[in-house]
């Protein structure tokens, strides 16, 4: 137990980007709870944030917070990122995760057309897609005018805005899992041929226009991350880059906007990235990006027949060699709030398993 410990030591190593240090190397993944009615998080909300802080988290990261675009949510209990009260509240939510000994960014999103036509707080509002389409490629409305690109983009630096305004550490953009800014990247959904559509590169560049809106709404030092993946929630197998030099590429482009950390996203954070490689797509994100690279995929689930923290051997080889930065963790910490401080003491036995039950409540 004593060896377990001492290897886990380089997960409680402080971590500096920009001009935010982080207290060690573990994230909160941002996981959709829809627990705020009316958009507006309460205490509840601050509680749960706040207790996996107390517990060693060094960066929490929030559920999807909804920018302020009337067609960007599908439920009106996931929280928003706009309006008096839902900032009031989330306000009262960085305090307590401060005072906890935390940093916390919210992740800010649009569903797009993932968004089921006639739900939300705003039901008469169509749902947007770059090309009208959903993830099966099949038309399910109209194309985005450049009036709705421009309109959603400066929803997306207002929130920011807001988010720098009322205390948050920094922010990311969901770009990953068919959301809308990744529904511009993948080719089945975005059929443009404007400046938005064509080829790899010309798909980048909404997300990068939404980069540097937000960078010139926050400013030249405030951290800003993007949640990146492959794979969408309707196709497990999609890919949006086929090669190590097609990421490099798409890479370069987001770089360039202004992004500081890629949250990349995989059902495992050890799976290959690309065929005849080791390398994690989290490694080939940071091997070619040069910048802080969170990894995420089912760290700490208990289903490969290790004690406590499953797979921790190769998490550490990983993070010990700098193939990422830091280590998101999801599932494990709706299940034992407590998961990170019970790694840093080595009572990995004490650690209570994710549950299906656990992602039904807030706690």
């Amino acid at each position: 137990m004593e060896q377990q410990t001492q290897a886990l030591e380089a997960l409680f190593e402080p971590y500096k980007v920009r001009q935010l240090t982080i207290s060690n190397r573990i994230v909160m993944s941002p996981m959709a709870r829809a627990f705020s009615p009316d958009g507006v998080p309460g205490e509840d909300v601050a509680a749960y944030y706040s207790r996996r802080a107390e517990n060693e988290v060094g960066l929490v990261i929030t559920e999807g917070a909804v920018i302020g675009h009337p067609a960007a949510a599908s439920e009106s209990r996931l929280p928003d990122m706009s309006g008096e009260a839902a900032l009031a509240g989330w306000s009262s939510v960085v305090r307590q995760v401060h005072e906890a000994g935390g940093m916390i960014f919210p992740q800010l999103v649009h569903m797009g057309m993932i968004r089921p036509e006639g739900t939300g707080p705003n039901p008469q509002a169509k749902s947007l897609g770059p090309s009208g389409l959903d993830l099966e490629g099949n038309y399910a409305g109209e194309p985005m005018t450049e009036q709705d690109i421009d309109e959603v983009i400066q929803a997306y630096a207002d929130a920011a805005a807001n988010a720098r305004r009322i205390g948050f550490d920094g922010i990311e953009l969901h770009g990953a899992h068919g959301f809308l800014i990744d529904q511009f990247f993948w080719a089945k959904t975005n059929r443009r041929t404007d400046r938005y559509g064509g080829d790899d590169l010309q798909r980048t560049t909404f997300a990068a226009e939404v980069v540097r809106a937000v960078r010139a709404a926050v400013g030249p030092d405030y951290p800003i991350s993007m949640r990146l993946s492959q794979w969408k929630m309707a196709d497990y197998t999609a890919k949006l880059w086929d090669t190590p030099e097609q990421l490099e590429q798409f890479l370069s482009v987001l770089v360039e906007a202004g992004v500081d950390i890629f949250h990349v996203s995989t059902r495992r954070f050890n799976e290959p990235g690309f065929a005849g490689s080791e390398l994690s797509l989290a490694g080939w994100v940071k091997k070619l990006s040069g910048k802080t690279t969170i990894a995420v995929g089912s760290v700490g689930m208990a289903d490969d027949g290790e004690t406590g923290v499953p797979g921790y051997q190769e998490l550490m080889s990983r993070l010990e060699q700098q193939e990422f930065d830091l280590v998101a963790v999801g599932r494990a910490l709706l299940g034992d709030p407590a998961w990170a401080k019970k790694v840093h003491e080595g009572r990995l036995d004490d650690i209570k398993p994710f549950t299906p039950e656990a992602a039904a409540v807030l706690y």
